[in-house]
């Protein structure tokens, strides 16, 4: 079975997100349905059209064998297991596993959308992105490149 390079965009303000990204890493990395796991540097965010702490924020690229729909469940368990409730939109929370691509797939349901439909517009996901990946392309988008300069004036540092 051919696996799909896949996109994971990782972020957290509450708790110990580090600690919590590590979790996230090891789970992929033992995942049946993972060929291989590369994460990016961890920056820290401030939150944008949310309040609460600083975020931190990291992407990971993984293999990935299954569907775009399989990979959501995967990411949604993982976001339980972990502490994360959900509450209201953009609320504080200790982890947050989105699925930013799924190979050149663009998915469209109730449950999910591939491309994630703001990734383009922040900046702490687009310089993780572009570090493991410069020439990603965004489907119906282009060359995720061209969007970075755009999301300059929001502040992320790594950390």
């Amino acid at each position: 079975m051919n696996t799909t390079p896949s996109y994971l965009g990782l972020g957290g303000n509450l708790g110990h997100p580090m600690a919590l990204f590590d979790e996230v890493v090891d789970h992929f990395r033992a995942h049946p349905l993972v060929n291989a796991v590369k994460e990016s540097s961890r920056f820290e965010s401030v939150p944008v059209d949310a309040s609460g702490p600083n975020y931190v924020n990291s992407v990971l690229e993984i293999q990935w064998l299954g569907s775009a729909e399989q990979l959501l469940q995967s990411c949604m368990a993982l976001e339980s297991k972990l502490g994360r409730v959900r509450t209201t939109r953009n609320a504080p929370r200790p982890i947050d596993v989105d699925v930013l691509l799924v190979g050149h797939q663009t998915v469209n349901t109730s449950q999910l959308t591939v491309p994630h439909p703001r990734m383009h517009l922040r900046r702490f996901v687009l310089e993780p992105l572009l570090q493991l990946n410069p020439d990603v392309l965004i489907p119906g988008l282009g060359p995720a490149k061209h969007y970075l300069p755009a999301t300059l004036d929001q502040i992320v540092t790594v950390i």
